[in-house]
């Protein structure tokens, strides 16, 4: 399991300070993702198990709360965007949401249509479980929709629904804000977004996150994010320490209640992970520097390292189950070949398909909003 947190949310190298805790967060929680796929899907790691038993058996199985890692960053990041200083209302509610769309959709579509590739090549050379059916016109159209998961079709690669799941995330969070916008009284409102996200994160970790069955649905994760949106609002070094007291009473309050009534890993993970963000996501280091250069870089390219790993571990996997000896050194090298080509994949992906659709997109997009005020402007003229 495992994107507003991915979605390349920080400034290109060279544009000053960077949030070096989120890019730092991100990269280590896609390396883990990238691995607990290696080990959860592919052949090499159940071959290479006798060298690193206990790793592998981890990285299977517990890593994939790194997920918790993104939700909590995307809400910390949502907020930041949506509202900064907690405030409801928000004008244009489908422009802003139509805007994450168009964000995560494009590169996301792009990287299906490669891992139907993908798919299909690799089955050439192996057999296994990981192998979907080929793609259909439907499914792919599902896809394109962020909606596989709600209609039922089987995604086409390991992170797909976790797009679905941010859209949707982010959608909530808008159509939140622009609903408290309407109640008058301007005393009310200052608390009235972080009450309302405190109130869906206790709905969500203390009922539908209690139950698989919701786990296609916004709800069901709302409780992580919240905790981000929660976290943005409580770092904000201008309030008054009681107002700060008060926000970080609404985080912890239904996050300590569900863990009291079920003990959950990644929530108690979420909790971390939001405390860290109050106390330093909002601390800005240089984008210059060895360290922080390889930190930063790993951050801006994590969505696309996380949309192509799952094409580049199948091929791989496949290649050395066809090509490769079945001994475990040569299948654990495997393993590490696909890690480093994912992340090699992922930079390429960002660099030549993923901001060049974006600058596409955005450049059409302003042509629409640029030509209702260039007509404006001529009948004024007139």
């Amino acid at each position: 399991m495992w994107m507003t947190a991915v979605a390349g949310m920080a400034p290109a190298a060279g544009q000053g300070s960077q949030f070096g805790l989120i890019n730092l967060l991100k990269a280590g929680a896609a390396q883990l993702i990238v691995l607990h796929h290696l080990a959860f899907y592919g052949p090499m790691a159940d071959r290479a198990r006798p060298l690193w038993p206990e790793l592998i058996d981890w990285l299977g199985d517990s890593a994939r709360i790194a997920v918790q890692v993104f939700l909590v960053i995307g809400g910390f990041l949502a907020a930041k965007s949506l509202s900064p200083a907690g405030w409801p209302g928000l004008a244009r509610p489908l422009a802003a949401i139509g805007r994450r769309y168009v964000k995560l959709a494009p590169p996301f579509l792009a990287a299906t249509l490669l891992a139907a590739v993908a798919t299909q090549w690799a089955a050439g050379w192996m057999t296994h479980d990981s192998l979907s059916a080929p793609a259909t016109i439907s499914q792919l159209s599902a896809h394109a929709l962020l909606l596989h998961g709600v209609l039922g079709y089987e995604s086409l690669s390991a992170g797909a629904w976790y797009v679905a799941i941010d859209f949707q995330l982010y959608a909530v969070m808008v159509l939140l804000l622009w609903l408290g916008g309407t109640p008058a009284g301007a005393r009310a409102r200052t608390w009235l977004m972080p009450v309302a996200v405190a109130a869906g994160m206790a709905l969500s970790l203390l009922h539908f996150n209690l139950d698989a069955d919701w786990d296609n649905w916004a709800p069901y994760f709302f409780g992580s994010y919240g905790m981000g949106v929660l976290a943005w609002w409580a770092g904000d070094r201008c309030r008054h320490p009681a107002a700060v007291a008060a926000l970080l009473a609404l985080l912890l309050v239904p996050a300590l209640a569900a863990l009291a009534v079920e003990y959950r890993s990644r929530i108690a993970l979420a909790v971390l992970v939001a405390l860290v963000l109050v106390l330093f996501g909002r601390t800005r280091t240089a984008a210059s520097g060895p360290a922080w250069s390889v930190v930063n870089g790993l951050g801006r390219i994590s969505y696309a390292v996380f949309l192509v790993h799952f094409s580049i571990c199948l091929v791989v996997n496949a290649a050395f189950t066809r090509f490769v000896p079945d001994e475990p050194a040569a299948q654990a090298v495997g393993v590490l070949l696909a890690w480093a080509a994912s992340l090699a994949g992922g930079a390429a992906f960002h660099r030549w398909i993923e901001l060049p659709l974006g600058r596409f997109i955005g450049g059409l997009a302003g042509q629409f909003v640029a030509r209702p005020a260039r007509t404006e402007r001529l009948v004024v003229a007139r």
